[in-house]
């Protein structure tokens, strides 16, 4: 039986993470991959959804009106569209390869193409293409087997009328409609996609009376309103009774509170509520592994209620990203051999969302400062005051800092909505992971012109120093503060 120090079960982001991080310590690795290296994280995922994002960016930006000049006969191909995508996500899956094979050489890593199930705690079966199974030992094993998305049992979900986001990439064209279920991140996402083509008429299913619920109410109307200016059409409040494929069509029907029932024929539909872990034949009984009752492990740090297996990624309950699962991979290896720098913290983690524009997240939002009765004070400001974004003509966004309400001011959390947005909050969570004062961001001198200016502006703001000031644009600049009880008063 070989032996091997780690034995890593999934070669996507946070399996990857952890096998190069094993490297790095000496440690003999074995990684096994059922599907494809690099899994949701580059195929149907991440990299290729914001491929097809950043396209169909590029694709509304030769339609805008408002920069002096205007592109006329402008055509775009789902084809076209789709081998820019998949030129990526080969391109990423090549290196992802070409590291696995450099360590092959060397000895420092054994790869798989099979499926891994737990034989012991210890023993791992490894049933390749062929049908063949090897048993290996590993003195320790990650678990990293992702996740897939979410299936409702009502609706005929076939990857071809009814679609999942796996189901995206073999669409033959643009389709002429389509509806969305789902009005969180990857459904307002996909909307944003579809209806910056322009060749899609876009509807989106939302249950609640906003979209993206967890999100303050600021951002959240501003996502729907340039949604739907857009050509997109929010159902607000709607929960769907039936979807069907009818003739070779999707027609659904909604309920609302009031009693009203619609009924929509669409040419496609896209389910997005959420994915599930890919726990299922894992053997997880024989090693003596258990699962709460999402499918998931309940992980202290990355280990599991077993002391030499961990898990990561889409297998805990923690928050499904690549960024996140690459974090935990690391991790798990870095405290297996006792070297774990410091805990996991989450409270610094950078988020975007690829929308219209793009919104990026850090901390708390004020949703979530006043849920748990947190006083804070708050500074925003619009993107019209930064002169980057006036030379861009892009002035639909802004910044929103939150801080604690006490001399310190130490940063809380942090939203920006507009172009850029992902590389402005970088200094912020930096300095959440340094649990460092407002201050420190004040003093700082960012490149001119540049976006991030309008967070430095946000912290001069609190600290009544501001070169922009609130009571002149009392409408777009506010400054105010935020009591336990969520009463506001301006600073």
């Amino acid at each position: 039986m070989e032996k091997f120090d780690v034995c890593v079960i999934g070669a996507g982001p946070s399996g990857f993470a952890a096998a190069m991080r094993a490297i790095d310590f000496g440690k003999r690795v074995a990684l096994v991959e059922r599907n494809k290296v690099g899994g949701a994280g580059i195929f149907d995922g991440a990299l290729s959804s914001k491929t097809l994002w950043e396209l169909s960016e590029s694709y509304q930006l030769t339609h805008n009106t408002n920069l002096g000049y205007t592109v006329y006969d402008s055509e775009v191909h789902f084809s076209s569209v789709m081998h820019q995508a998949h030129r990526a996500v080969a391109e990423k899956h090549v290196q992802l390869k070409k590291q696995i094979a450099y360590f092959e050489k060397t000895g420092q890593i054994t790869f798989f193409n099979g499926h891994a199930k737990f034989a012991s705690q210890n023993e791992i079966g490894i049933t390749d293409v062929e049908g063949q199974t090897q048993t290996i030992w590993a003195d320790n094993t990650v678990m990293a087997v992702g996740s897939r998305p979410r299936y409702l049992p009502h609706i005929p979900i076939d990857e071809k009328i009814i679609l999942t986001s796996d189901g995206v990439s073999s669409l033959p064209d643009f389709p002429k409609s389509i509806v969305i279920l789902g009005a969180g991140v990857i459904g307002c996402e996909f909307a944003t996609i579809f209806s910056n083509f322009g060749k899609t008429k876009v509807f989106l299913i939302d249950k609640e009376e906003r979209i993206l619920p967890f999100e303050d109410e600021d951002i959240s109307h501003a996502v729907a309103a340039n949604l739907e200016d857009n050509g997109a059409v929010i159902h607000h409040g709607a929960a769907l009774e039936k979807m069907s494929i009818v003739d070779g069509k999707v027609e659904y029907v909604l309920s609302f509170k009031d009693g009203r029932k619609e009924t929509h024929t669409v040419e496609k539909a896209l389910i997005s509520v959420g994915r599930v872990s890919n726990c299922e034949n894992l053997g997880l009984e024989a090693a003596g592994v258990t699962l709460n009752d999402r499918g998931c492990i309940d992980d202290e740090h990355t280990r599991s209620n077993v002391p030499n297996i961990y898990a990561v990624g889409d297998f805990t309950a923690d928050i499904s990203l690549v960024n996140v699962g690459e974090l935990e991979g690391r991790h798990a290896v870095e405290r297996m051999f006792g070297q774990p720098k410091r805990e996991l913290v989450y409270e610094n983690i950078s988020t975007i969302m690829f929308l219209n524009p793009e919104v990026a997240a850090v901390g708390l939002n004020e949703t979530q400062a006043r849920k748990k009765k947190i006083p804070y004070r708050l500074a925003s400001m619009h993107y019209r005051y930064v002169n980057r974004a006036l030379a861009m003509h892009k002035l639909d966004g802004f910044f929103k800092i939150l801080v604690s309400d006490d001399d310190e001011m130490k940063i809380l959390g942090m939203r920006v909505m507009g172009p850029h947005a992902s590389s402005t909050i970088m200094a912020v969570a930096l300095m959440i992971s340094m649990d460092i004062g407002i201050e420190h961001l004040a003093e700082l001198i960012f490149p001119h012109p540049s976006i991030p200016e309008g967070i430095q502006e946000c912290a001069r703001m609190l600290m009544g120093t501001s070169i922009v000031k609130p009571e002149v644009f009392n409408l777009d600049v506010r400054c105010y503060r935020v009591d336990a009880e969520g009463r506001i008063e301006d600073m």
